[in-house]
């Protein structure tokens, strides 16, 4: 007998486990752990033995949640197994998923796969009865009502089991067979007439041309057809010889054995089982790579401190649902000087790292007042959240500010802020690029507002980058083939329950940022994420020209924050952002303190600024131009606006004698002076408010004036007159008219008018929302190993018969259940008993006695793997266990 036969002969004899709850108590602790790692939903909470781990592995929402993290050649076997007897053989998958030709491919792929299900408790059994788990089966195989994601209908003892038995006789002459004495064995003929290829063959050698059309058609999928009371003569042929069953009234399927024997055997069109190679679109040097991601990181900062700087008196209204408006997300772009969906990309950036939050609302870090120094009777609210509470009642609208945050954020070097930046966007779960589609409800998504969560979407972005850090530094992916390659890793995730199609024309991705998506299409989510993905690596300086750069490979190497984002210095200190920033920083130019004054009363920065200079140039001068220079332009209302904030003219002048590289220009001198002369000549108060000035004749000017007509000018006095406008109107209305006045207190005195930076309670920036449970780390998976093999032990260990309380729980008196556990403690025995805690639940433990005092029994309980303590009152009763074959009893 040749040692392959005895192999064959050998697995026959073992039938293999019995159930998955026997196959998986028959792994070893590392293979338990892989299973545990992959599916960390069955961890929540820890089963307590390996029968409740099988049960919880077979249910409908943790197969699918499997299912969705297959590859698509993993896909494709386990669908394979869906149309395949149960069980079936490892040759069976294999030709049901090479075809009667073979694939070397296939054949290479296909034991990794199976191991792959098999890990991941989707598979369980011996090479000769494979078997998919009933969940996943009834998830994947063919009804009545639906075809298989293969394609495949239902096979024909299915599609027959409500047919009359002289129906089926009938089909059989028809089909040239014998006829049969019962309905079992006429449906085993025509299924084994349709299993085989030659005969097959021979039966369509007379069938019509149409008749073949029609099952050329229907081969691939879907294999259903609609028929009238009065089918075609090319229709009647095929459902006469059973080529064509009825399902329903008025439709038909083409069976599963005669459509496997029209496709060669094969029970997909195209097996994919090898992934999609990521193609290289352009190759640059990774210096010209990296400067430019450096200039790119720069401009984000840039950015995101001007949108930050625009809200710092206080930003846009809340709308009522939540989020900022069209109008002032537009106002927001404007500033920016960038399209809307940038816009919005930018604040919705800031907003997860925690920078901009609204002002209303409660504080969210603390929820247990006695933590609180400050707690009161009215809670843990401190002084600024009850004013913001207060506000709410009083319907006064809420607005979008800055957070505390942002003053620590602006205060750290450049690479440390972007490090924060990236530490909220690559786990971040709210896609900004829906913002402008509509939901489920066809309500507009707005920036900031509710509905922009997608779960997916950190996974996409994490892996878009880990597939461009495959490639060799300084070459950028084919976007297309990188599109191709995620549809590869996650089909279902992508796209659903699949249907086999016709393979589509490959076409490039053309990424466009913005526009929407429709709620229900995840197949256009997964294809807009990716997009999204690239073009926000590009815009943050991840990548540059299209390439990964040296900081953005560090970013996936180094461990860092995996949740949330933008907690200070939690953030910035974190391992990952230090390595990150450490990589960047020799990329960023180094702040400048001074500018270059030119004649045409315009100030260049050939960089970025040291922070105290850009805030003063910021009030001085108006921003003309960015890029790599910025340009500022000196106005008469810049200036004013420099005097309005308390800067005198003196102090501008020694202000750009020291911070400007060239002489400052004649022009410049002279339009301070001219603005500062000016200035506070006129001083505005509140009467309703009146103008004082020394000069007679400017306010004979100002009431001569027809655009004086709307402030309803009176003068009172030689030098003052009174107007029936507010200060604030009459400042604005003098000012238009040329004059430069400048407010004063009821004292006299010349009010400063410097900007107030308004800030919100402290926030916590928003907490993705998470795709499934988090992966398990080691130390929780080896004490859930530990806890699921001793629940094990104990449910396992026999015992002897003894009365049952209702539940199953064992019964004793009082004092048999005293004198079993002290006989137990004294001999070291373990036992069964029935404890109900202080909730009423009630559980069997398997315990071996220490000590016995007080009316409680401490031992080592099998089932928890720890040392325990009951009361003795609430055990219902105690078993002792049966004598084992080997005399071994479970002790610790």
């Amino acid at each position: 007998m040749s040692a392959e036969q005895q192999h064959r002969d050998g697995q026959a004899a073992d039938p293999g486990p019995r159930s998955l709850a026997q196959a998986l108590r028959e792994r070893d602790d590392a293979s338990l752990g892989a299973l545990l790692r992959s599916r960390p939903d069955l961890l929540h909470p820890v089963p307590t033995d390996v029968t409740q781990l099988a049960t919880r592995a077979g249910t409908r929402a943790s197969v699918l949640r499997a299912l969705e993290h297959l590859d698509r050649f993993a896909l494709q076997a386990a669908e394979a197994l869906a149309v395949a007897p149960d069980p079936a053989s490892y040759q069976e998958l294999l030709d049901l998923l090479a075809g009667d030709d073979g694939d070397e491919e296939v054949a290479g792929a296909l034991p990794a796969t199976v191991a792959l299900l098999r890990e991941r408790a989707l598979v369980w059994g011996g090479e000769d009865r494979l078997r998919l788990v009933r969940t996943a089966r009834e998830l994947l195989a063919p009804s009545a009502s639906h075809s298989s994601p293969t394609g495949l209908g239902p096979s024909v003892a299915e599609a027959t089991s409500g047919m009359s038995p002289g129906r089926i006789q009938a089909i059989l002459t028809a089909a040239g067979l014998p006829h049969t004495h019962d309905t079992v064995s006429a449906v085993a003929a025509l299924s084994a007439l349709f299993a085989d290829r030659e005969r097959v063959a021979e039966l369509l050698e007379g069938a019509p041309e149409a008749s073949r059309e029609v099952l050329t058609r229907l081969v691939w999928g879907p294999p259903y057809g609609q028929v009238t009371a009065e089918p075609a003569a090319h229709l009647r042929w095929l459902l006469d010889r059973g080529l064509l069953l009825p399902t329903t009234p008025g439709t038909v399927v083409l069976p599963r054995e005669a459509a496997l024997s029209l496709r060669g055997g094969r029970a997909h069109r195209v097996p994919e089982p090898t992934r999609p190679r990521v193609a290289v679109a352009a190759e640059r040097k990774p210096q010209v790579v990296d400067a430019a991601a450096g200039g790119q990181a720069l401009a984000a900062l840039d950015t995101v401190e001007e949108l930050l700087r625009s809200w710092d008196e206080g930003g846009p209204a809340v709308l009522r649902a939540g989020g900022l408006s069209i109008r002032d997300l537009k106002r927001t772009a404007t500033v920016l000087e960038v399209p809307e969906p940038v816009a919005a990309f930018w604040v919705e950036l800031a907003y997860a790292a925690g920078l901009i939050a609204s002002d209303g609302g409660y504080v969210e870090e603390h929820h247990d007042r006695h933590d609180r120094p400050d707690a009161d009777a009215e809670g843990y609210e401190d002084e600024e959240t009850r004013d913001a509470r207060t506000r709410r009642r009083s319907g006064e609208a809420e607005h979008y500010a800055p957070t505390p945050e942002y003053d620590a954020w602006r205060d750290l070097p450049p690479a440390e802020r972007w490090a924060w930046l990236l530490e909220a966007w690559l786990p971040g779960t709210r896609a900004p690029g829906l913002i402008g589609g509509r939901d489920g409800r066809d309500r507009t998504l707005s920036a900031l507002g509710p509905g922009l969560d997608r779960s997916p979407a950190p996974e996409v972005r994490r892996r878009v980058l880990e597939l461009m850090a495959g490639l060799e530094p300084g070459q950028a992916p084919d976007p297309a083939t990188l599109l191709e390659r995620l549809r590869w890793e996650r089909p279902l995730r992508s796209a659903g329950p699949r249907r086999e199609q016709p393979e589509p024309p490959r076409t490039g991705v053309r990424p466009a940022y913005g526009g929407g998506v429709a709620a229900n299409d995840p197949e256009a989510l997964r294809t807009k994420l990716t997009e999204w993905a690239l073009l926000e690596a590009e815009m943050l300086g991840v990548t540059g020209r299209g390439a990964l750069a040296t900081h953005g490979r560090a970013l996936l190497g180094a461990e860092g924050r995996s949740e949330g984002a933008g907690a200070g210095t939690t953030a910035a200190g974190s391992a990952r952002a230090a390595v990150v920033a450490a990589l960047l920083a020799p990329l960023l130019p180094e702040p400048l303190d001074h500018v270059l004054l030119q004649a045409d009363l315009t100030a260049v920065a050939p960089g970025p600024l040291v922070r105290p200079l850009a805030e003063a140039l910021g009030v001085l001068a108006d921003v003309e131009s960015k890029g790599g220079a910025t340009v500022y332009r000196f106005t008469p209302g810049s200036v004013r606006r420099a005097l309005d904030a308390g800067r005198s003219a003196t102090e501008l002048h020694a202000f750009l004698d020291r911070h400007s590289r060239t002489p400052v220009p004649q022009p410049l001198t002279y339009l301070i002076d001219d603005v500062a002369r000016r200035h506070g000549l006129l001083r505005v108060g509140a009467a309703s408010s009146y103008v004082r000035c020394d000069d007679e004749s400017v306010l004979d000017e100002i009431l001569a004036d027809r655009r004086a007509t709307a402030l309803r000018l009176r003068r009172l006095a030689p030098t003052v007159v009174a107007a029936q406008a507010d200060p604030r109107t009459l400042i604005e209305g003098l000012r238009a008219m040329g004059f430069a006045p400048a407010a004063e207190s009821a004292e006299g005195d010349v009010m400063i008018a410097r900007p107030h930076a308004h800030r919100t309670p402290p926030r916590t920036p928003p907490a993705p929302v998470p795709d499934g449970p988090p992966a398990p780390d080691t130390t929780l998976l080896t004490a859930a190993v530990r806890a699921v093999r001793a629940g094990d032990r104990a449910a396992t260990a026999p015992r002897k018969e003894t009365p049952q309380a209702p539940g199953g729980l064992p019964r004793t008196s009082p004092a048999d259940t005293l004198a079993t556990v002290q006989a137990a403690a004294m001999t070291g025995e373990s036992v069964w008993i029935g404890h109900v805690n202080a909730e009423g639940a009630a559980s069997q433990r398997l315990l071996a006695p220490l000590r016995v005092e007080g009316g409680y029994v401490t031992g080592y309980d099998h089932t928890a793997d720890e040392v325990r303590t009951y009361a003795l009152h609430r055990i219902t009763g105690v078993a002792e266990l049966a004598d084992e074959p080997d005399g071994a009893e479970p002790t610790r």
